[in-house]
């Protein structure tokens, strides 16, 4: 049986950057940096998937919304580590465009999970009811 957050297309394309952040990293980047900006490069990669998957399982929108948000920050904070692996020349034009290209697919459908929360479209099969609706849209009237 399928997991039920491997249907997102934010989840999905989010663990397929995170493997190939972390296979970039361990590959390309000079021993000193494995563990500094390396290490930070695939902690915050993995913190993309994992929160959305978190998110997911939360039955409120406002949880869910908590860790999509997490999930966003942590999206950036991969941007910017591929940008300054870049300036540092850790990795060459090439893989810095196919991996921000990568960066660029994962927020378009994690802001739209975002929104989907805000708004009360999330999937009632997420645990949502009308009333939890009701309430949520008044919240951010």
């Amino acid at each position: 049986m399928k997991a039920p957050y491997s249907n997102l297309v934010a989840w999905q394309r989010a663990d397929d950057l995170f493997i190939e952040v972390h296979r970039m990293t361990l590959e390309k980047f000079p021993p000193h940096e494995k563990y500094e900006l390396g290490g930070q490069l695939r902690r915050s990669g993995y913190s993309v998937p994992a929160n959305i998957v978190e998110g997911n399982s939360r039955k409120s929108p406002r949880e869910s919304g908590f860790f999509f948000n997490i999930a966003c920050g942590s999206l950036s904070e991969v941007g910017y580590g591929l940008h300054a692996a870049k300036r540092l020349g850790y990795i060459d034009q090439q893989t810095y465009d196919r991996l921000d290209l990568l960066v660029r697919q994962t927020a378009a459908p994690l802001h739209g999970l975002l929104r989907r929360v805000r708004f009360g479209k999330l999937m009632l099969s997420q645990g949502a009811t009308i009333i939890g609706w009701v309430l949520l849209v008044s919240e951010l009237l």
